[in-house]
């Protein structure tokens, strides 16, 4: 079970496997059993999805992880991929509108230090 990061442009956390472009998260959403997801919407001009494309794709096939987090700054677009995991999650997943604590963040480097 992996933590996957969705962004174009920041660090990924410790603890994560980074997904640098859309298509490349759906590789390994479907490759990978993911226990927590941390979405970014824009992702770079050159690419052709963005952040709403992957949960709809998310959504159409079925590969829900066991929490979602959405670290965009772009507001619009947090709030159009809430929206759409929101009607759509199946029971027991967890949505968070915002990123991750720094609590949770630093819990999962230390076990990444651990394994």
């Amino acid at each position: 079970m992996i933590h996957l990061y969705l962004d174009d442009y920041r660090r990924c956390p410790k603890g994560f496997a980074l997904a640098r472009s859309g298509e490349e998260c759906l590789i390994m959403l479907r490759e990978s059993e993911v226990d927590i997801l941390s979405l970014d919407y824009e992702l770079g001009f050159d690419s052709e999805m963005c952040g709403r494309d992957v949960v709809t794709a998310l959504i159409r096939e079925g590969l829900y992880p066991r929490e979602v987090y959405l670290h965009t700054s772009s507001l619009a677009g947090k709030q159009e991929m809430y929206q759409l995991l929101y009607e759509h999650k199946p029971e027991g997943m967890i949505l968070h509108n915002g990123p991750m604590s720094d609590e949770l963040l630093g819990r999962i480097a230390k076990a990444a230090d651990l394994t």
